[in-house]
């Protein structure tokens, strides 16, 4: 089980990055997910890349 689990450290090149990215928009992590989602071709590839995995691991908190 713990094998699953991690994909998760093996996806996330750059930890903090997005966030970081986020927060010098002015924006928090979630509004910046929606943000990119909404205008990929905006947006450079990595940080699409980024967007996806980051509302993927808020869909998988289930909190947030």
């Amino acid at each position: 089980m713990a094998e699953d689990k991690k994909w998760i450290q093996k996806a996330i090149k750059r930890p903090g990055a997005f966030s970081r990215k986020a927060k010098n928009r002015g924006k928090t992590t979630k509004q910046f997910v929606r943000a990119v989602q909404r205008n990929p071709k905006k947006y450079d590839s990595t940080t699409v890349k980024q967007a996806n995995l980051a509302a993927t691991l808020m869909k998988m908190h289930k909190g947030g």
